[in-house]
């Protein structure tokens, strides 16, 4: 099975958010990348959960 197509993006970030995020995916053994789609998938799921 393939790994879906990753597309590169560029995003402002505030420097304490930077640092919360490298903390914690480091933490986590992930890349900076990888913990930001975690999270934001995680979210997306929860808003989507209480949309229906």
């Amino acid at each position: 099975m393939n790994k879906p197509y990753k597309q590169k993006v560029s995003v402002s970030l505030d420097e304490d958010i930077i640092a919360e995020i490298k903390e914690l995916a480091e933490n986590d053994d992930r890349s900076f990348s990888q913990y930001i789609n975690l999270v934001l998938k995680e979210h997306i799921a929860k808003i989507k959960g209480r949309e229906e």
